[in-house]
């Protein structure tokens, strides 16, 4: 009367070719969305980087522009080990600060 229904193994084989034709399209899907999203990443590392430098050798230069302005009222060296002192000064307390923000928060007894 009608054409010829598939049997149940055939359904079954259809659905499991389907299913595994779905899971491989969703793995390609996601695997390219992973590739876009290292490639965003990798040019903001560069940018970072980049500005890192640059903030960098602003640093240097706005400390060697202060030894040279302390320069014309102290001695050079004294000019010197003033804005190096303050400059350690600084990155230990920074440091000391770093240090204990990794400890994490007290716990009272």
């Amino acid at each position: 009367m009608f054409g010829e229904q598939p049997g149940v193994t055939t359904l079954v084989g259809r659905l499991v070719d389907e299913s595994r034709t779905l899971v491989s399209a969703e793995v390609a899907l996601y695997k390219a969305k992973a590739g876009e999203r290292v490639s965003a990443y990798k040019s903001a590392i560069v940018f970072f980087a980049i500005a890192g430098v640059l903030g960098l050798a602003a640093l240097v230069a706005l400390l060697v522009g202060l030894i040279m302005a302390l320069a014309t009222v102290l001695h050079p060296i004294w000019a010197t080990l003033i804005v190096v002192g303050v400059v350690l000064l600084l990155a230990a307390i920074l440091g000391i600060v770093g240090k204990g923000r990794l400890a994490g928060p007290e716990r009272s007894v």
